[in-house]
């Protein structure tokens, strides 16, 4: 196959300065400490300090270079097929409170970026969701009546500005696209201004709810606080039990210079074709970045090379101008009833809360959770709150998959283990990755372009499962829960905390 165009880097971190806070090297007390540095951690983090409360920020790598830093950045309340499934599970009145929570969080980057000064490529324009096939429009029909319902200003049509033809879409105005690193590094700064502290390089291994609550570092160092608050996309502690509800996909997406006069003039999403969404953002004189996401798949189940190169097709078949310039992956948590969890980590939690399930629409969701969760510390927390709880559970919509996915997880847990993926360390050509067999042990061995093997244990180090290779990435992946590690066993992205150990390949 030929080499992939365009650059292995995510546009938003290219052009953006790469930040350098401090790690935890002493133990600290505040009053509030957030673990994870993405848009729902920044945006907690900044809510609670604005609110007169001592903040720490804790982020295992490098602030808003995770999920965030990978995302498509739209920011809109119209989310796929979203309004007929919450209204279905909660009734209008949920629904209405999702709208109402959605277009609060896009109301709040509006006047935020304005009181700041944010520079972030903030534009306002339409969302819509399509469909191609005639059989689908009923659907899309629905959906816009749902919409409706739910309180926003939405119709449906059949005419926008794709280059191609659809059968229908719901179409909402008045919704936005951004640079997700510039709104949130400008966060950052008025944050710390006002006293915040952001500890980078620090993963947190360890949790206390005590009163105080203690979370602990890597390193053995401590942050005493009355609240805690998980941002860490997927939650790193398992004591609430989420990963019998929360579902991990990976995204593909390719960015590509078109000229200004293809520019389609909105965003777009179909769940069709294995997802295919489309946006534009600020480019170079007299060009656009063209971002197309799409080629959904479960972390370490799939050749992810040709899952790029079918999205690289579609996207210069559908606009024949456009110059691939980056691609890059991200990795999104759904819930089962399509509603994020946001709010109090588990039943018995007091002082500590969560923001996870996004369901690829973690600007807005990640917004609002930092609107909701620092109203739970404070005491002020929103009319919609309680839509977000995590600790509900809804049986009747909510069993069937929970079951499904507690099935294939097991799959993975048990059938990975009948068979190891090559027979030998020698089978392992340059620049590949597979599961074998070292002295009876299954080890995940990646052999680098210079011929140098680097072997790792194989048993994810978060519940247990095999790790899989990701051939376009250079990764090991979890296919159960999703957690990376880099060929040398490095944590790229929990739920795992821990490396995966390293093994003598001469074994």
């Amino acid at each position: 196959m030929n080499a992939l165009p365009g650059r292995l880097e995510s546009h938003w971190i290219d052009t953006t300065p790469t930040t350098s806070y401090p790690p935890l090297e002493d133990d600290r007390t505040v009053d509030v400490v957030v673990v994870g540095a993405g848009i729902a951690g920044v945006c907690t983090a900044w809510e609670l300090v604005r609110a007169g409360r001592s903040v720490a920020l804790v982020e295992a790598d490098r602030v808003v270079t995770g999920v965030t830093g990978y995302t498509t950045a739209k920011l809109s309340s119209l989310h796929t097929m979203a309004y007929g499934k919450i209204r279905k599970t909660f009734g209008a009145k949920g629904a209405r409170s999702y709208a109402q929570a959605q277009q609060d969080a896009l109301g709040r980057v509006r006047s935020v970026s304005e009181e700041l000064g944010i520079d972030c490529e903030l534009e306002r324009t339409s969302a819509f969701t399509y469909v191609e096939s005639e059989s689908a429009v009923a659907q899309v029909e629905q959906e816009a009546e749902a919409a409706v319902d739910a309180g926003l200003a939405a119709s449906f049509v059949t005419d926008t500005g794709l280059p191609f033809p659809v059968a229908g879409a719901v179409r909402l105005d008045g919704q936005a696209q951004f640079h997700p690193r510039k709104y949130l590094l400008g966060l950052l700064e008025d944050f710390v201004a006002h006293g915040g502290l952001v500890f980078e390089r620090t993963r947190i291994t360890g949790l206390d709810e005590g009163e105080p609550c203690t979370v602990t570092a890597e390193n053995g160092r401590t942050i005493t606080a009355t609240d805690v608050v998980v941002a860490t996309h997927y939650p790193v502690f398992d004591r609430a039990l989420m990963f019998t509800r929360l579902e991990v996909v990976r995204d593909l997406v390719v960015a590509a210079a078109i000229p200004e006069s293809d520019d389609p003039g909105g965003m777009y999403i179909t769940e069709e074709q294995n997802t295919r969404s489309v946006r534009t953002a600020p480019y170079h004189d007299g060009s656009r970045l063209l971002i197309v996401t799409g080629e959904q798949f479960t972390p370490g189940t799939a050749d992810i090379t040709d899952r790029f190169a079918t999205l690289v097709a579609w996207t210069q078949e559908r606009f024949p101008r456009a110059e691939v310039v980056y691609r890059w992956a991200t990795q999104d948590t759904s819930t089962t009833d399509t509603v994020p969890y946001v709010g109090p980590f588990h039943p018995a939690a007091e002082h500590v809360y969560v923001a996870t399930g996004f369901g690829g629409w973690g600007m807005s969701n990640g917004v609002l959770a930092g609107r909701l969760l620092a109203g739970l510390v404070t005491g002020d927390a929103p009319p919609w709150a309680s839509l977000f709880d995590p600790r509900r559970i809804e049986p009747v919509t909510e069993v069937v998959p929970m079951m499904k996915l507690t099935a294939k997880v097991a799959g993975h847990f048990v059938g990975d283990r009948l068979r190891s993926y090559v027979d030998s360390v020698d089978d392992i050509g340059p620049g590949q990755g597979a599961v074998t067999r070292i002295a009876g042990e299954r080890c995940a061995v990646y052999r680098d372009d210079a011929g140098d093997i680097h072997a790792v244990s194989a048993t994810c180090t978060h519940l247990g499962c095999l790790v899989r290779f990701n051939d376009a990435e250079t990764a090991w992946e979890c296919p159960c829960h999703g957690s990376r590690f880099g060929t040398d066993g490095s944590v790229l992205q929990g739920p795992a905390t821990r490396a995966l150990e390293r093994r003598d390949p001469r074994t």
